[in-house]
Parts: structure tokens; sequence; C-alpha cells
């Protein structure tokens, strides 16, 4: 929670603080937290980026704690492991893009005209950045509870989807490849583009039939899995 005084509200941040009040369902006190969350760095002030990193960083480790006690409650019965299957794939870029896309985030989202030309994975990051901002701002506003219900609410459909934990791709193909008497596949980054602060990372998968897949991803990690999810479906489809 802010420790600080509201800052007194301009009609800007007054109407970003309505429009996220109407959107997550928390009154702003503090509403220069509330655009401070929806003012992308893209619109080059130096102050506006370091507080809107700094929001998302905060909402990421709430997203993952409020999703964390969200699957523990659902699922009583399930494994450490089947656990943390599920809540990678719940605090995912992909997850967080979604659900802002859903409850229509990007429309509140102020950032440069060339920035919100972008398509495709870029529009997926700003999704995702801006979400985990938004949780971020609730925090500090409310404390953990307005944030905690906003992750409910907007994650339960996500739980809803997948009955059961979702397979690790690169596990999952590992495993395909085993179950032929076959090595296991290779991954290679063979380029990187992008700024140091958000680096797209091309990761090509060799497999041992011969098999040559790339993939991008915000990390080598992502750009793994994203490629061993590529090679899976040629190979599954393929056996079908």
């Amino acid at each position: 929670m802010s420790g600080n005084r509201p800052t007194p509200p301009t009609p800007h941040a007054k109407h970003n603080a309505d429009a996220l009040a109407a959107l997550t369902g928390h009154r702003f006190n503090d509403v220069s937290l509330a655009s401070g969350a929806l003012q992308h760095p893209s619109l080059g002030n130096e102050a506006s980026r370091r507080r809107y990193e700094r929001l998302e960083f905060l909402g990421d480790r709430i997203l993952a704690l409020s999703i964390a006690e969200l699957l523990y409650t659902r699922f009583p019965d399930e494994p450490e492991g089947a656990l943390s299957k599920r809540l990678v794939a719940l605090v995912r870029r992909e997850a967080l893009a979604e659900v802002a896309e859903d409850a229509d985030l990007y429309s509140y989202i102020h950032a440069a005209p060339s920035a919100r030309s972008e398509q495709g994975r870029a529009r997926e990051s700003m999704l995702a950045d801006a979400c985990e901002a938004v949780i971020g701002a609730l925090f500090l506003d409310g404390g953990l509870e307005p944030a905690r219900a906003f992750v409910h609410r907007k994650w339960e459909p996500l739980l809803d989807k997948a009955i059961n934990p979702p397979r690790d791709p690169k596990t999952a193909l590992q495993e395909w490849y085993q179950g032929k008497g076959l090595e296991r596949p290779r991954y290679t980054v063979v380029g990187q583009t992008g700024p140091a602060h958000a680096p797209v990372f091309t990761i090509e998968v060799s497999a041992p039939d011969g098999h040559r897949v790339q993939a991008e991803g915000s990390s080598k990690r992502a750009g793994e899995q994203a490629a061993a999810t590529q090679l899976l479906t040629i190979l599954e489809s393929a056996d079908g």
C-alpha cells in the first residue's frame, strides 16, 4: 500500500482511474497509480517508464501468489508438480494477454502511435505488461484483496478450460522420441532481435529423425517451449 498522500488528480489521471475502476471493480484512492499503470514506456518519459516497469514487477509477483492460492483451493488432491505446471501456464504472457484482451484493456493503454500499430507478439506483450502493471497498482492502492479479487475473477475462466494439468512441451517432445527409441531433440539459439529490455530469441529444435523447427520467444526457455510445441503439432498431425 502506498505510504504517501494521494497525488492531486489531474483530469487525465482521473479519467484513467475511472476507467480502471470500471474494469477492476476497485475505486482508486491514489489516481496516479491508475494513471501510471496505463502509461506505456513507448511514450518516452523516463520517470513514467521506470514506474510502469516497477508496477509490472510487483504485479507479476502478486499474480503468482493469487494464482497459487486459487490453484491450491481449486485442486485439493493434486500434487505440487501438477499445480506448478498449471501455475506456469496461467502466469505466462499468453494467458495475461488473453485476460487483458477479454477485458478490453487495450482500449485504456496510453502508448505511442507506433506501438499501438504493432500486432502479433508485440501487441501481446503490451497487453500482458499492462495487465501486470494494473495488478501492481491495485495492490499498492488497496492491498492484497482488490488485486486478489481481480485475479481470481479474471482467471477463473482459464481454469475452467484446463481440466488436466498442461503438458510441458519440451518434456512431452522428449518422451515422444524416447518412446521411439531415439535420442532427445537439441535446442540452439539461431538469432536474437529487439532491445535489451525486451529481447526476442529465435530457437531451433533439431530432432533425430531430421525434423527442424524454429520459433521465437521472449526468453530462451520460451523460445524452446514454442519450438517444441510446433514440432509436437507436426508429429501428432502425422500420426493422426
